[in-house]
């Protein structure tokens, strides 16, 4: 990570913690910014708080106003980007269209966050051309609600996302290979 943070890359995201904390301690003196992209679960919210500068994973209202209240009391405005889901996926979560538009105005209300986009992903055995339709449509629903940022596309659908109009590429695996398996249950 440092050798690409040298060569000017200064957002990196971490889908755990626990793994995330020593990097950032270890990459102190350099100005990174640090992004939680894994699913965020309402007793590590704290946690991701404290340690994360943008939050990709608020896939709800109660899981907003958690990150609001905690944020607040950790004296910490991190930046958020609501999780949708925009095509049936039992193993993804997210707000459907619909229900973002039902909560919006109490999502555009709560101190302490600073919404800036959406992020989505597209189911596994989608076909290329579903998933450019999918990061288009985030991008479209974005568009509408003035948001600017887009986090879409991972290393194996990158390309339709930036084409979609992605603001954000989850491609750590491409850059820095599979992840490690840990053994230990709590990661």
């Amino acid at each position: 990570m440092r050798c690409v943070a040298e060569l000017g890359q200064c957002d990196f995201g971490e889908s755990r913690v626990q793994e995330a904390l020593p990097k950032q301690e270890e990459l102190i003196d350099l100005n990174l910014r640090w992004h939680f992209i894994g699913r965020l679960q309402s007793n590590k919210v704290r946690p991701v708080v404290k340690a994360f500068d943008v939050i990709h994973s608020v896939d709800s209202l109660a899981l907003a106003e958690r990150v609001s209240r905690i944020a607040l009391e950790e004296g910490r405005q991190p930046e958020v980007l609501l999780q949708v889901k925009l095509r049936p996926d039992p193993s993804k979560g997210g707000l459907s269209a619909d229900e973002l538009g039902a909560i919006w105005s109490d999502l555009q209300a709560l101190p302490g966050l600073r919404i800036s986009g959406l992020m989505t992903m597209a189911p596994l055995e989608m076909a290329a051309d579903q998933r450019k339709a999918l990061f288009s449509d985030c991008r479209a629903l974005a568009d509408r609600l003035a948001l600017a940022e887009c986090s879409m596309g991972m290393s194996t659908d990158w390309k339709e996302a930036a084409e979609a109009g992605s603001t954000w590429l989850r491609i750590g695996s491409a850059l820095f290979g599979p992840r490690l398996v840990s053994t230990d249950a709590a990661n």
